[in-house]
């Protein structure tokens, strides 16, 4: 299978990004428990305007993030391999199977408890970390498992998305709301109208992002909205498509620039007793297991059911120790996995900060079985 120039020019700029965030993510834990923890967390923590800075990044930032996980998500549907329903659907099971396992595990361990709202911990797939883990492998694993794990982290993405609006809301101020869906629907217009410029998104994008703020609707979403709202053209070039353009221009600063920020931002996890003590937890017990059991459990089974159904088949060179291999790639939960504890736990740091360490603990092991199954894995 030959890797189109558009999906080797994002997978190259994912790698990339998810060596900088390791390499972010150290940095913040060493700070974070040295002598200069105190001074670490209130530069986080200090106010810029009607926020902290910490806020601007995973409210304001991360927007930009999700409009390129919107536009991702566009060109797959458009162009990509979810263009052709019958390729679609087996990343969509594993997409599904890969949330539903994981969040069950939790589920299971923590119904009735206060730390029961973290069931969307586990659901989550980073596609950085998976990218990179997939690009030190080389040519051990099939180019089409590739394009396999990219389909199903960014379905993954969209359903935290979609749990994210649904469940991490609190009370929706109605008006706001009103006045975010009208902006979005008059943006709509403009693609409908066949408006070929960005600025006037762009701008209607921030007002449509400073009225879901308002409305008590994670921002994020935003982002999201605005995505499905830029045109998309699948025949015209690049320069021409505004959604190619932008999700071009996006790449680099969202891999080097607001991911890096976000890492420092949210993993400066206090590691002590008490937060080793929490490790046994069954708050953190079920993210581990939902990531590193659950995930792979849940994409195997799935994919498992499209086959057997009739529904899809496995790409050529695919084979199911692959998809094993690919599930516990996708318990790399890591950014989106942090994005949800924030939201999850708002105002428990004690949870939020236990479960930052599992997440990165399992993301860890997850990201190390499956590197090493998919390199036990025979090439022929």
């Amino acid at each position: 299978m030959k890797l189109t120039e558009t999906f080797t020019r994002f997978a190259r700029s994912e790698q990339f990004g998810g060596a900088l965030l390791v390499v972010c993510t150290i940095v913040s834990l060493t700070l974070a428990n040295s002598p200069a923890a105190g001074a670490w967390s209130a530069l986080w923590h200090a106010r810029l305007g009607p926020l902290s800075l910490e806020h601007w990044i995973n409210d304001a930032l991360m927007a930009i993030f999700f409009l390129l996980i919107g536009l991702e998500l566009e060109r797959e549907l458009y162009v990509g391999e979810l263009s052709k329903l019958r390729n679609a659907l087996l990343p969509a099971f594993a997409a599904v199977g890969g949330m539903i396992a994981p969040a069950l595990f939790h589920f299971a361990l923590n119904r009735g408890t206060d730390t029961q709202a973290g069931f969307g911990i586990p659901m989550a797939t980073d596609i950085a970390f998976a990218l990179g883990v997939l690009a030190l492998l080389g040519a051990r694993v099939p180019a089409a498992l590739k394009v396999l794990v990219v389909a199903f982290a960014v379905i993954d993405d969209l359903g935290a998305i979609v749990l994210i609006a649904a469940v991490y809301t609190a009370e929706i101020a109605v008006p706001w709301l009103a006045l975010a869906l009208g902006t979005w629907a008059a943006l709509i217009a403009l693609n409908r109208l066949r408006v070929m410029r960005l600025a006037p998104y762009l701008v209607g994008g921030a007002f449509l992002w400073f009225c879901l703020l308002k409305a008590g609707i994670h921002a994020s979403i935003a982002g999201v909205l605005l995505a499905f709202a830029i045109p998309f053209s699948a025949r015209a070039p690049d320069t021409e498509s505004p959604s190619h353009r932008l999700e071009h221009w996006l790449h680099k600063p969202v891999a080097f620039g607001i991911l890096p920020l976000f890492a420092l931002a949210n993993t400066a996890v206090m590691i002590d007793h008490g937060a080793i003590a929490q490790l046994a937890s069954a708050n953190s017990l079920g993210i581990a297991l939902g990531l590193i059991v659950g995930k792979p459990l849940g994409v195997l089974l799935l994919c498992f059911v499209a086959v057997v159904c009739g529904a899809s088949s496995l790409p050529t060179g695919v084979r199911w120790t692959h998809i094993v291999g690919a599930g516990f790639l996708g318990g790399i939960g890591f950014t989106m996995s942090i994005f949800i504890t924030n939201l999850a736990f708002a105002g428990d740091d004690a949870s939020i900060n236990s479960s930052k360490l599992a997440v990165l603990i399992a993301s860890l092991v997850a990201g190390a079985l499956g590197f090493l199954w998919l390199r036990a894995v025979p090439n022929k």
